[in-house]
C-alpha cells in the first residue's frame, strides 16, 4: 500500500451507532413591496394592515409542492424569529423573543405548519424543511436537490427572482463521546467529507458562491460535583468567576492539546449561533452569543464567554474548524482530535464518564443564493 492510501485510510473516525443525524433546509427571501404586489391583498374589513391571506397562500403553495415533491415536513415562518431544529422522540415548538425551535424526530414526525402573526408585516418569510427517513447522511444530496426543484417553481408562481432566495443546509450528527462506557460496543467509520464534496459525487453540484461552516458544539451539564471543584465564596459580586476561570483554563489546555486554536467557551445562557464572516466577531444580539469565522483566516484562538454572577446549567464547548482541518478532503482528523481533548477534559474533570453524557453534535453548513443554472 503507497504512503498515500496509508494516509486516506487513516483519516477516519469511528462514531457509535447510536449517533443520531439530522438535516434541515432553510430557504429565506424579503417580504418586499414588490413580491406583495402578487398576493392576496393585505387590507382588513376595517382598513387595517392584515397579512392572513398573504401568509395563507405563501403556506398552501408550499404545502402543495410539498406534497407533490414527497417532501413530508415543511414550515412557513413569517414572525422574523431564527429557526433553529433539534432531535427530540416527541414533536413540539418552543418559542422565545428572538427563536423558533422545532423539536423532532425524523424517523416518525410529519409537519406542515405556517406561524405568523397576521397583523405584523415580516422582515422574510423562511420556509423550512425536514429531512425525514432513516438515511439522513446517505439521502442529504437527493433531499437538497428534491428542495432546490421545489423552490424553483415556488419562485416561479409567486414571481419571485430565484437570485432572491437565500438557501441554507443544515446538517448535523450528534452523539455521546462517551457512548461506548455506557454499553454501546459498535460504531460506524465515517470520514465527514465537505457537503460539496459529498454532494458531487451524487451528480448534486453546487453553485461557485457556497459560504460554508463547519464546527462542532460539546454540552457539559454543569452539577454540583463540578462547581465543587474549585473554592466558590457565596457572598462575592462574581461568586463564580473562580469555577469559569478554572473551566476556561482546562478548556484552553486540553484544546491547545490536540492543535485545536478555534475555540469558544460559553457559560453565560446564550445561545451560540456560529457564523461564516469575513470577519472575526463575537458579539450578544439579545439571548443570542454570535460567533462570526472566517474559515479561509488564520485561527483566532480560545475565546471565552461567562456571567461571573451565575452558575449555568451548562457549558457549551465550540470547536470551528478552519481550511487546513479539511485539506485532506474529509474532517475525521479533526473529529478526532476533539474527542481526543474532550477525554482528557472528562478526565481533568472527573466526569463519571459511565452515567455522565458529553455530547458531541458535529454541524456542517452552507449558504447560497439560487441560480437559475
Amino acid at each position: 500500500m503507497s504512503i498515500i492510501r496509508k494516509r486516506n485510510a487513516a483519516a477516519k473516525t469511528y462514531i457509535p451507532t447510536n449517533a443520531r443525524d439530522n438535516q434541515y433546509i432553510l430557504a429565506e427571501f424579503a417580504l418586499t413591496d414588490e413580491l406583495l404586489a402578487n398576493l392576496p391583498a393585505q387590507i382588513a374589513k376595517d382598513g387595517s394592515n392584515n397579512y392572513y391571506g398573504c401568509y395563507q397562500a405563501l403556506a398552501k403553495l408550499l404545502f402543495t409542492l410539498s406534497d407533490e415533491g414527497g417532501i413530508k415536513n415543511s414550515v412557513l415562518v413569517a414572525n422574523n424569529k431564527l429557526v433553529r431544529v433539534r432531535y427530540s422522540q416527541e414533536m413540539h415548538q418552543w418559542q422565545t423573543k428572538q427563536q423558533i425551535i422545532f423539536y423532532y424526530d425524523p424517523n416518525q414526525h410529519v409537519l406542515q405548519n405556517a406561524f405568523f402573526d397576521a397583523n405584523v408585516r415580516a422582515k422574510k418569510i423562511t420556509l423550512l424543511f425536514l429531512a425525514s427517513g432513516t438515511e439522513i447522511r446517505i439521502g442529504a444530496a437527493s433531499f437538497h436537490q428534491r428542495v432546490k426543484t421545489l423552490l424553483q417553481s415556488f419562485a416561479e408562481k409567486i414571481k419571485l427572482p430565484l437570485s432572491e432566495i437565500r438557501m441554507r443546509d443544515h446538517q448535523h450528527l450528534t452523539y455521546d463521546i462517551f457512548a461506548k462506557n455506557k454499553g454501546c460496543n459498535t460504531s460506524t467509520a465515517h470520514k465527514f467529507r465537505p457537503i460539496a464534496q459529498r454532494y458531487s459525487s451524487e451528480n448534486v453540484d453546487l453553485p461557485n458562491n457556497v459560504a460554508s461552516i463547519t464546527y462542532a458544539i460539546i454540552d457539559l451539564t454543569l452539577d454540583h460535583r463540578i462547581s465543587q471543584l474549585v473554592d466558590i465564596d457565596a457572598t462575592a459580586k462574581d461568586p463564580y468567576n473562580p469555577l469559569y476561570t478554572y473551566l476556561t483554563d482546562t478548556f484552553s489546555l486540553v484544546a491547545k492539546r490536540f492543535n485545536l486554536n478555534n475555540g469558544a467557551l460559553i457559560a453565560n445562557g446564550l445561545v451560540p449561533i456560529v457564523r461564516n464572516s469575513l470577519h472575526d466577531l463575537v458579539s450578544k444580539v439579545g439571548e443570542l452569543q454570535m460567533l462570526g469565522y472566517n474559515p479561509n483566516q488564520s485561527p483566532c484562538g480560545i475565546v471565552s464567554r461567562w456571567q461571573a454572577a451565575e452558575l449555568v446549567d451548562n457549558v457549551q464547548f465550540i470547536f470551528v474548524a478552519n481550511s487546513e482541518n479539511g485539506e485532506e478532503q474529509n474532517y475525521a482528523k479533526f473529529v478526532n482530535q476533539i474527542e481526543q481533548a474532550m477525554r482528557l477534559l472528562a478526565t481533568e474533570l472527573e466526569l463519571p464518564t459511565a452515567k455522565d453524557e458529553l455530547t458531541l453534535r458535529f454541524h456542517q453548513h452552507i449558504a447560497f443564493n439560487l441560480t437559475s443554472d
